[in-house]
């Protein structure tokens, strides 16, 4: 299992020579992902992509949970009163779940892709300032490793805490 820490630092520089120090500890350029104010250079620096940027995963979740429900609803509706008569067996519900889940995580996916991610709003005002913000993926066995390598190392960083479900994709 994975840990997303969130780390602020006051400039581009800190956060190059923070990712230098963590590449130097091991942790993959893959799991750093850094957000700047917009039109901020960040050079060489992983850039948060649109999943991080935005309430996207957080959308398709919803969408998958209340899409099924209404299909759900939906395939009972038809089941106990059918149209035109027709006879429909239990596996409409099934199907009209199946297909109202995916219907559903698509269509919120395609909403959160407009909205900004909601667990990045306590960072708004300090990316305001011209901070920039890292979202650091480690497994949990080296968190508190990582945590005094980034405390010992660049005193100007802020600890802003830590998520404990990353996504898998993302």
């Amino acid at each position: 299992m994975r840990l997303r820490m969130y780390v602020t630092l006051p400039d581009t520089q800190s956060a190059k020579r923070l990712a230098d120090d963590l590449l130097l500890a091991r942790i993959e350029d893959r799991h750093m992902h850094f957000l700047a104010r917009r039109g901020t250079d960040l050079g060489p620096l992983h850039e948060a992509s649109y999943l991080h940027k935005t309430d996207a995963v957080h959308g398709a979740s919803v969408g998958l949970v209340v899409g099924g429900v209404m299909g759900v609803v939906l395939g009972l509706i038809l089941v106990y009163f059918p149209p035109g008569g027709a006879t429909l067996q239990l596996v409409t519900v099934l199907i009209t779940a199946v297909i109202g889940g995916g219907l559903g995580a698509w269509v919120a996916t395609m909403v959160g892709l407009q909205v900004p991610n909601s667990r990045l709003k306590g960072f708004e005002h300090d990316l305001d300032e011209g901070k920039v913000l890292l979202m650091l993926d480690v497994p949990s066995t080296r968190y508190e490793e990582v945590r005094s390598v980034i405390a010992r190392t660049h005193p100007e960083a802020a600890d802003r805490g830590n998520e404990p479900t990353v996504p898998a994709f993302p």
